[in-house]
């Protein structure tokens, strides 16, 4: 009995310390009759913005190599300067007073008010009513099952509690059900679009499903938010309160919504926005924050209403890109971060056992990952995939966090309740990219695929392209060369054609999830981005492509990241697609003198990192005005020195030598005297296996070239009068340059090259150190040199399975190093 009234009074005293404050007033003045604003809230305020933004930036990326949202770098920093961990430190005192946490969590509501907004341009109403029954179905079933399960949950915890029985009865009550069956249903789609794109999944299959699937299931929980926590808050009085919300909702739509559209539609088609028209469009939302409020809802209804309103595209981007770092950044992380100061993990673990917290924790994950499976199995889909969904539904954002603190600010949870289910979300949020990343290696899936080339590809099979774009004048010229590749009705053509957007900004998975929804966003009724713009101008580029052509089909769609990591969704869409070959367009343009400059030098960054690590064959392709081949025969020269580079081009060249079109000329350079040396020190590889070794690979690599060049001299070149083939012979490097110059005088459309990796040749070696554009090799750099002087087209093309290209400055496969960006092998063309 004294141990029961020792607890309760434990318990009294942290309670009340917790959920109750007084602020005196030392020196109040005439108008305010609180403390100086200018001498005591303002530097508060600003050391609290300043700890804060400086603290979770340094954590978050701290945290980044590990996935992990910012939301959990905020979250964990509250924690770090909580009381239990501080007590009344100095630290503690000077960040949070007790006579600023009114005023700071005042004003970090303006930034969490914006947040929703956000959350609601994220959701589309379009995508959710149109979705499909396989994302909807999944959906339902992850916020049904989790709710029956929650509240089986919350029933044993209260059977487990260690307290007085007093307060048990106190928090056993339908209010607190509610609130732990909810958030239990609580998937955060901005949360997994993140997470996707970090993990380059948003444009797999799993990653469209997942995505779709979230937006759902979030459109659901908000619904439940507005119509179910007022109940839970107010009590019966609460229908008045949902009626006249469910009222307001009905009337933006009806009415304002209309007129809203029409008017940032019209002033972002004439550009007319500046910062103070934005201001007002922004203030909206704490408008309809306020008028939800006073409605008896909670403020953020509003807000997350006037986001869905708004129309995407090019005023979305605007919006996000002038105004994000204003709530999101700076008052935002103030919202999270004094969450986690509420927490009192410390003290559950203590009074009620690390057992309990555990078992929440374990049975907080299961009913999500369950319901999942469950539901993706009527459809077809693997376990592992029905995990991994169910994983990414486990994912946790700022509704939960609201509504678990609207709980503590009514006493409808306990401390341990409130501390138990804060700590089980961070932890689930903070668990799902590593445990999706562990499951979809990547690397892993890429290996299983060795013989993925172009040669290996029988002839009756499918070709299936990966064409990847950054504008529309790339994918016209694209079409020109793909038109190669549609060769016979026995050999059909899948394109996967690719638009390569490269986003900035924190909110990047927002705008990357939506890139894709052109059919949602036609130009008359809606202001497009330029990368919708520019994907709708591809789209049509395409279409009409398959139009032209029988028996090619084509997808069109876009990925969003940043350049830096663009390459992985490369090959992720690659991957997924079954690709054989991936084509890149050059980073350089021809001008109107015919001259190639610099489209953007991110480009050639890009193109580099796709080929080191491809999970399939690579072209580069350089056009020159390639024509079309419904027009004009082409002209094709292959050019031939040996490797498996080069058998890869062989293949492809073949390939098209098979369209009635295509006049194709094989060449083989036959290396004699100085230019037959074999470089014993190309890579670190043939280093370690010594010269004898790398003897013998390169007489198999002759024996592999000599039996590919005969297989095709008698299958193609016997039975064909459109192939023809012929030999030069190069005895020192002053030769290569000739002969490339006697190709150029017979006036060939197209070269095609392989890059030239695993040749052996001492020359190439050499030269390959004076190259400006090493991923073309050192012939592809010679003739797409402006001292070449050709006006013919270039496809350079790199074969899987061999290691790909390393373009560091070191001794490793290719001795490439910075040059002078001017040189344009000048020397070598001036023989």
């Amino acid at each position: 009995m004294q141990d029961s009234q020792i607890m309760k009074d434990q318990y009294m005293k942290r309670h009340v310390t917790t959920g109750c404050y007084n602020v005196d007033v030392s020196n109040p003045n005439s108008i305010w009759k609180s403390e100086t604003v200018l001498f005591f809230y303002l530097p508060t305020f600003a050391a609290q913005v300043g700890f804060m933004l400086l603290s979770t930036r340094s954590l978050y990326y701290i945290l980044r190599p590990l996935n992990q949202p910012r939301l959990i770098a905020e979250i964990l920093i509250g924690i770090l300067i909580s009381p239990e961990l501080f007590g009344s430190s100095a630290l503690s005192e000077v960040l949070t007073p007790i006579k600023s946490i009114l005023t700071t969590e005042t004003i970090s509501y303006v930034g969490l008010v914006y947040s929703i907004f956000l959350a609601g341009l994220d959701m589309n109403i379009d995508t959710i009513l149109g979705a499909r029954k396989k994302a909807t179905s999944i959906a339902i079933a992850g916020i049904v099952i989790p709710m029956i399960f929650g509240s089986f949950v919350y029933a044993l915890v209260q059977k487990m509690y260690k307290g007085p029985p007093e307060y048990l009865a106190e928090f056993n009550t339908i209010k607190a059900y509610i609130f732990w069956t909810l958030i239990y249903s609580v998937t955060g789609l901005p949360m997994v679009s993140h997470i996707l794109a970090d993990l380059k999944l948003l444009y797999t299959g799993l990653g469209g499903v997942t995505l779709t699937t979230a937006m759902i299931s979030d459109f659901y929980n908000w619904i439940m938010f507005a119509l179910l926590v007022p109940f839970a808050i107010n009590g019966e009085t609460a229908i008045y309160s949902v009626l006249c919300t469910i009222g307001f909702v009905v009337f933006c739509f009806i009415v304002i919504r209309p007129y809203l559209v029409e008017l940032i539609v019209r002033k972002t088609n004439k550009n007319e926005w500046d910062n103070y028209g934005l201001l007002f469009v922004i203030m909206g939302a704490y408008a309809c924050a306020l008028v939800t409020d006073l409605l008896g809802t909670h403020p953020v209804v509003g807000a997350l209403v006037y986001g869905i309103m708004i129309p995407r595209g090019k005023f979305t981007h605007l919006l996000i890109e002038r105004s994000e770092d204003f709530g999101v950044v700076y008052l935002a992380p103030l919202f999270f971060g004094s969450c986690g100061i509420r927490l009192r993990i410390i003290y559950t673990i203590k009074t009620q056992g690390l057992g309990l917290v555990l078992l929440v924790l374990i049975l907080s994950c299961i009913p999500k990952i369950l319901s999942t499976v469950i539901a993706t199995r009527f459809y077809g889909m693997s376990v592992l995939d029905g995990v991994a969904i169910g994983f990414l539904m486990n994912t946790k954002g700022i509704l939960p966090i609201l509504m678990l603190n609207s709980a503590w600010d009514k006493q409808i949870l306990s401390v341990e309740s409130y501390s138990t289910l804060i700590v089980s979300a961070l932890i689930m949020t903070m668990m799902v990219p590593l445990i999706i990343n562990a499951i979809y290696k990547p690397r892993k899936l890429y290996r299983q695929n060795k013989l993925k080339t172009i040669q290996n590809l029988k002839p009756e099979s499918e070709l299936r392209i990966l064409a990847c774009v950054h504008n529309p004048r790339q994918a016209s010229g694209m079409i020109n060369i793909l038109e190669a590749y549609h060769t016979t009705k026995l050999s059909p053509l899948r394109v996967f054609a690719l638009q390569l957007v490269e986003l900035t900004g924190n909110t990047t998975s927002l705008l990357a999830a939506h890139i894709n929804q052109h059919n949602q966003l036609q130009s008359g009724s809606h202001a497009l981005t330029k990368a919708q713009e520019d994907l709708e101008s591809i789209i049509n580029i395409f279409q009409a492509f398959t139009g032209t052509n029988g028996n090619t089909t084509v997808e069109t769609f876009a990925a969003a990241s940043i350049y830096s990591t663009i390459h992985e969704d490369i090959y992720n869409v690659s991957q997924e697609k079954q690709a054989n070959l991936i084509l890149l367009p050059f980073h350089k343009q021809s001008n109107i003198e015919g001259l190639l400059e610099i489209t953007n030098i991110a480009f050639q960054d890009v193109n580099r990192k796709v080929m080191t690590d491809a999970p399939c064959s690579v072209g580069i392709f350089v056009d020159r005005g390639l024509g079309s081949l419904s027009k004009v025969n082409l002209r094709v020269v292959m050019i031939f020195i040996g490797g498996p580079d080069d058998r890869e081009a062989l293949a492809v060249a073949w390939k098209m030598s098979k369209h009635e079109g295509v006049q194709l000329t094989l060449v083989r350079i036959l290396m004699f005297g100085e230019a037959a040396e074999v470089d014993m020190m190309s890579n670190v590889e043939s280093r370690n296996r010594g010269l004898l070794a790398v003897v013998l690979d390169n007489e198999k690599q002759k024996e592999l070239d000599d039996e590919y060049v005969s297989a095709f001299r008698l299958k193609a070149v016997s039975n064909e009068d459109s192939i023809k083939y012929s030999e030069k012979e190069v005895h020192s490097r002053d030769d290569i340059p000739r002969v490339l110059n006697e190709f150029d005088q017979v006036g060939y459309d197209l070269y095609i090259l392989g890059q030239g990796a695993g040749r052996n040749s001492l020359i190439m070696t050499d030269l390959m150190q004076w190259t400006d554009c090493p991923e073309l090799g050192v012939i592809g750099d010679m003739v797409a040199s402006n001292n070449f002087g050709s006006c013919s087209s270039l496809l350079v093309v790199q074969q899987y399975g061999f290691g790909g290209m390393v373009f560091e400055s070191n001794n490793a496969t290719h001795h490439t190093r910075e040059v002078n960006p001017n040189h344009d092998q000048s020397d070598a063309f001036a023989v």
